[in-house]
């Protein structure tokens, strides 16, 4: 009894080291911390700082090279596929440090409170045939500075490196695919806002006139000078013109903002665009087959599958390579402080081969897996070439289709602005009444919005069928990579686009 007494605190001493432990832990564990208003503030000043503030500002005009040129330096999209090839890169760099030797640095200090003793037995006896004696100190110190080099490391490094490499590659040819669907993105915004800053200001001024004759129209039924029906006629064909047209007017609008984030311009800065005065029709010089040949050679697609399927083949040799015998090489220099030692410092090399035999029975497997591989790679590379080519005949056909109908909506604005200056000139002689020659100025600006579209539909097509071709935007090489710069290139590069879809060789 006494004894347990005497047990007991140290028992109870014991159970409260649990306790204690989970006190220190849940003192140090992590508690939710929101961000405050002021560091969310912070950050978004400086998040606008980041994606504005190094801009070159819009002082002129923005015409349809310089939209492309700042949609290529400013869109952050494209930001982000630049930055993942130049990340892309540094792992390359990385994967080819691997195949160096590895050389280690390594030190040491250890220190004992009691000599590390021993004695020798007798092994026929048993019994002790040394007195208890030392062969280190308490404390020592050492050093080892080792050079090793594995052969099968570097052969398996060195394939890994050159997928990497065609990694790389492969993000080239997804950038340039950003690049084309970028510049097809430009294209089609820019031209639906210089068809939207031409038409804004007549259709503002037919929305002030319908306004003024429903006014008009409103006191003409308010005093009754009117038969009933024909005044509520006369006013739901106003009130109709003026629906439409601010339905027209929104829709207008929206195009500027649209082309602002393309070139990452602030929503709400004004600017305007440098419209043509003539609208030309582009033609295409070359035959189907002529195209074909040029979108299988040239698509970042069709490339990309290439490099692929190079990255399946050297993951083949890659995992053969493993198969073989390890041979690595060693040569060091190691120190140690003990002073029983003979010898503080010495230097050693080896030589080691390492084989695991069982691996040769996956050899079998490795072969059939890379031979399907192969196969699927094949595959999927002929159904890629379909695909294209298909999309060459269609982008063909659409160009085509786009081409005639924006020549039946030239002519058909032609005759709708005929008739509305017709109609004009009777309003404004007296001979016809103020309605006609709103409805008349409707049709008219509904006609060049049509006019507008189409061939902003035209030029859309026109761009798909570059892109479909595979034919970059901007040249491998520019003198500089400010606006003005790449603005040049690429105003070089769309003449030199339309030499070749109007017949030249790339």
């Amino acid at each position: 009894m006494q004894s347990d007494l005497q047990a007991w605190p140290r028992q109870r001493r014991i159970h409260l080291i649990p306790l204690i432990l989970a006190l220190v832990l849940a003192g140090c564990a992590a508690t939710p911390q929101p961000l405050s208003l002021a560091e969310r503030q912070a950050t978004l000043a400086a998040d606008r700082q980041l994606m504005f503030g190094s801009q070159e500002a819009l002082t002129a005009p923005v015409t349809l090279q310089e939209a492309m040129a700042r949609a290529l330096k400013y869109n952050l999209d494209y930001r982000v596929k630049l930055m993942e090839e130049a990340l892309s890169q540094r792992q390359l760099d990385l994967t080819s440090l691997d195949m160096l030797p590895k050389l280690a640095l390594a030190a040491g200090y250890t220190a004992r409170n009691k000599d590390n003793a021993s004695s020798s037995q007798n092994v026929a006896t048993g019994e002790q045939s040394l007195v208890p004696s030392i062969s280190s100190e308490k404390r020592d110190r050492t050093a080892d500075l080792n050079l090793s080099w594995n052969v099968l490391d570097f052969g398996v490094s060195y394939f890994s490196s050159r997928q990497q490499a065609d990694r790389v590659l492969i993000l080239e040819q997804r950038k340039r695919k950003v690049a084309q669907q970028l510049m097809q993105q430009v294209r089609e915004a820019w031209w639906q806002a210089a068809g939207a800053q031409r038409l804004q200001g007549r259709v503002d001024d037919l929305l002030k006139d319908a306004q003024s004759a429903l006014e008009d129209a409103r006191q003409v039924e308010k005093q009754k000078l009117r038969a009933p029906l024909d005044a509520l006629n006369y006013r739901r064909q106003l009130l109709d013109v003026i629906r439409q047209m601010t339905a027209v007017r929104n829709a207008l609008s929206q195009a500027k903002p649209r082309l602002a984030a393309i070139m990452n311009v602030s929503p709400g800065q004004d600017f305007q665009v440098a419209a043509p005065a003539d609208m030309p029709v582009p033609a295409l010089g070359l035959d189907v087959d002529r195209m074909e040949e040029m979108a299988l050679l040239n698509r970042p697609e069709v490339v990309e599958a290439q490099y692929s399927s190079r990255i399946s083949a050297l993951e083949t040799r890659k995992a053969i390579a493993k198969l073989l015998p390890g041979l690595e090489f060693s040569v060091g220099q190691h120190y140690d402080s003990n002073k029983f030692l003979v010898n503080n410092s010495w230097s050693d090399a080896g030589l080691r081969i390492s084989w695991n035999l069982l691996n040769l029975f996956s050899a079998g497997a490795i072969t059939r897996a890379a031979d399907a591989q192969k196969r699927v790679g094949e595959a999927q590379r002929l159904a890629l070439n379909m695909a294209v080519l298909t999309q060459v005949h269609v982008a063909y056909l659409d160009f085509n289709g786009k081409t005639r109908q924006y020549e039946l909506e030239r002519e058909l604005n032609g005759v709708d602005q005929a008739i509305y200056q017709q109609t004009r000139n009777a309003v404004e002689s007296g001979a016809s009444a103020r309605l006609q020659g709103i409805l008349a100025d409707a049709n008219a600006v509904f006609s060049t919005l049509r006019l507008y579209q189409s061939y902003g539909d035209l030029q859309n097509a026109y761009g798909l069928m570059g892109a479909s071709l595979g034919l970059d935007p901007l040249p491998a090489t520019t003198r500089g990579y400010d606006l003005a710069s790449l603005s040049q290139a690429l105003k070089g590069a769309e003449t030199q686009w339309q030499g070749e879809v109007s017949g030249g060789k790339p």
